[in-house]
């Protein structure tokens, strides 16, 4: 594809076809496309491509090598071609020059008319053939591109100024504008090549990651095996400063893991058996043993680098307007150059003038920019968010994500931990802290409730010695009682200890009390609360000075979430709301034309996150966040929100800077080709570096930082 022009006509074409929805990707080359089986097929999809004009064939990760093998070719062979056009194009130009210089008659040639023929000849139909081929293709299916109006500008120049050699006639020969400016417009294609490689570095990056080998035990023997090789359940080992082959589980061992590549943090992650761990992340100084759980295009990284593709081949909705104008460019542009080309002959009576501006105009005009100006930004935002964590489903969150104005965020696991820790012990009389912790926990430890597992977690992280407890009882929605050490325990709350007659002291802590007795008397109380994460009050600052505003939506007491909005910083919220009513608490902010978003973690929260403008899931990269919203932060951490936020934002800035540039280059510059201003030349450079300098553009988003 060589402009904004032949990815349209490609996307028109697949769309036409029953039962098929498709998205061209100018900049990456590649067409996303989703089918119904029962009406369409990939053979008749890629029959369709073949038959606007272009190849095909269908993109894996097995092909990716392939695919980069491919396009390094043709770069080279069309930098080989360059050179031999700049060769042969030189001569010309430094007659040109030399002329200029010297004031020399504009009839005089410094090299004979016949060298300058065998000269420009081969750029023109050898050099040149590309774009002969490609503005036939876009002719035959219908349409026209690039191609169409380069082959007609340069061809006009050419075949005059062969007719004018060949016949002798005493005019003025331009082989040097049409050598020029297919020579400056093979220039662009290989800078603009160059460019567009690197707003696709980030999946490049991830790609990359993918280990190649791992150590596998096979028959007892540890082995080197190919990672492609391996399905769920094999057992592997990964060495200290190794690459984690697959998805797994540790079975032995203890480390911490290099995840940053995956979810932007930068500290080390500790893991132990029972933890997971993900392909690609790199582990510490100890070696882990593991089971294999995820391989090939189930693991983690296989759905970032899917999401990621996703996302860089959908369309903005900012980008309707340009697609509109491509689809009608090159008809106008011609209609134009025709117009130029009988005025300045009418008015003027001068044929060659009349020609030269004509292919001016031709030459000028260029849809590339405007075909570039959106696709680029969108693939370097995408990367970089992949790169900070943050993982975006299509270009149209990413463009809904620079207007939000209200940020709805579920307490539990978004603002706080999203798990139950023992806030504060307090021992009843003589009693040590010690003895209540380890007495609830002795009670508890074969408990399943939250508040239970956090008293147990309490108790193990003090190292206290728990004792089995006997004749276990629980009573339910109330607590538990049982033998331990000898002594009747209970644990439970509050209002069971009121029933059974036993005082609880008031201790004025948040979240849940949980009471401990031994004997017939209260020995002390336990605080179970769900503590605020370390980064969440200045993430909702970071928000606020967004301009965003923070809603706290949770199911707690007022009380409770009162005490929770007020360490965070949040200024507004609703208590007592059920899971199921979250959704409707959504759509009555919606309903005041605010622009909402949802923030929680993509499972309980489905409904609600389904009714805001653009949902962020907080699943730490889970499958079921990923499918569940547009946007998936892989870590636990509200600062995601603010840094989709902010890279939406600066994405968006650039997207109106290409477009407003790509449509001033065209709007300036046709006029001033059609009134004569600029020759050909110049107007082929000028085309030529517009979709350089709208990619380039695209590429200074490299420079945002996320938080």
């Amino acid at each position: 594809m060589t402009c904004a022009a032949c990815s349209a006509r490609i996307e028109r074409q697949l769309n036409k076809l029953p039962g098929v929805e498709a998205a061209v990707n100018l900049p990456a080359e590649r067409a996303y496309v989703r089918f119904d089986p029962a009406l369409a097929d990939v053979d008749g999809i890629l029959a369709t491509v073949v038959k606007a004009g272009f190849t095909a064939s269908v993109s894996t990760a097995d092909t990716h090598e392939e695919e980069k093998a491919r396009k390094r070719a043709a770069y080279e062979e069309e930098l080989r071609r360059f050179w031999i056009s700049l060769a042969l194009t030189l001569p010309l130009v430094g007659q040109m020059l030399f002329m200029f210089g010297h004031g020399a008659d504009v009839h005089a040639d410094v090299l004979p008319r016949w060298l300058q023929l065998l000269l420009a000849t081969p750029v023109q139909l050898w050099i040149g053939k590309r774009f002969y081929v490609g503005g036939w293709n876009a002719l035959r299916s219908g349409g026209g591109n690039m191609d169409v109006l380069v082959a007609l500008g340069t061809s006009m120049a050419w075949l005059y100024s062969a007719v004018v050699t060949v016949f002798g006639l005493h005019q003025h020969v331009y082989f040097e504008a049409s050598a020029t400016v297919i020579t400056l417009v093979l220039l662009g294609k290989i800078l603009e090549a160059r460019a567009k490689a690197k707003t696709s570095a980030a999946i490049e990056a991830l790609i990359r990651l993918q280990p190649q080998t791992a150590h596998v035990e096979r028959d007892g023997r540890l082995v080197e095996v190919d990672v492609k090789s391996m399905i769920p359940g094999d057992l592997f080992i990964v060495r200290p400063g190794e690459s984690v082959p697959v998805d797994g589980e540790v079975l032995e061992g203890a480390s911490s893991v290099d995840e940053a590549m995956l979810t932007g943090e930068s500290l080390p992650v500790g893991k132990s058996a029972g933890d997971k761990v993900f392909a690609a992340t790199v582990n510490g100084s100890a070696l882990l043993k593991c089971r294999a759980t995820g391989v090939g295009a189930h693991t983690l990284l296989a759905g970032i680098i899917r999401l990621v593709e996703q996302a860089q081949g959908s369309k903005a909705p900012v980008q309707r307007l340009a697609d509109r104008i491509s689809a009608i460019f090159v008809p106008v542009v011609t209609a134009i150059a025709l117009a130029t080309f009988v005025g300045w002959w009418w008015l003027a009576g001068d044929f060659t003038q009349a020609m030269v501006n004509a292919v001016a105009v031709l030459v000028i005009a260029c849809p590339c920019a405007l075909g570039l100006a959106t696709p680029t930004a969108i693939m370097v935002g995408t990367g970089l968010g992949a790169k900070a964590g943050v993982l975006i489903r299509n270009a149209q969150a990413l463009e809904l994500a620079e207007r939000i104005e209200v940020l709805a965020v579920d307490k539990t696991g978004t603002l706080t931990q999203g798990r139950p820790a023992v806030t504060r012990v307090l021992p009843v009389g003589a009693n040590a802290e010690s003895d209540v912790l380890r007495l609830a926990a002795s009670l508890e430890q074969g408990a399943t409730h939250p508040l239970a597992a956090a008293v147990v977690t309490e108790a193990k992280a003090r190292g206290l010695p728990l004792e089995m407890p006997q004749d276990v009882t629980a009573v339910s929605g109330r607590g538990m009682a049982g033998m331990v050490s000898g002594a009747q325990v209970c644990v439970g709350s509050p209002g069971w200890f009121a029933e059974l007659g036993l005082a609880v002291p008031e201790i004025g802590a948040q979240g849940s009390l949980v009471a401990v007795a031994a004997g017939e008397r209260v020995v002390g109380v336990i605080a179970v609360a769900d503590p605020l994460r370390e980064s969440s009050k200045a993430a909702v600052a970071r928000l606020q000075r967004l301009g965003v505003e923070v809603v706290m939506l949770t199911g707690d007491n007022a009380a409770t979430a009162a005490v929770i909005a007020r360490e965070a910083g949040v200024d507004r919220f609703e208590a007592g709301v059920l899971p199921g009513d979250k959704a409707d608490r959504v759509a009555r902010l919606k309903a005041g034309g605010r622009r909402v978003a949802m923030a929680g973690d993509g499972i309980n929260d489905a409904p609600a996150l389904a009714a805001a403008d653009v949902s962020f899931a907080m699943g730490a990269g889970s499958d079921v966040a990923m499918e569940a919203a547009d946007v998936t932060l892989m870590r636990d951490d509200l600062n995601g929100v603010a840094d989709a936020i902010s890279l939406s934002r600066a994405t968006l800035a650039k997207i109106r800077q290409n477009l407003f540039w790509a449509f001033i280059y065209n709007v300036l510059g046709i006029p001033l080709a059609a009134l004569g201003f600029l020759n050909p030349v110049v107007a082929g450079a000028a085309m030529a570096m517009s979709s350089v300098s709208v990619v380039s553009n695209s590429l200074l988003l490299r420079r945002w930082k996320p938080n």
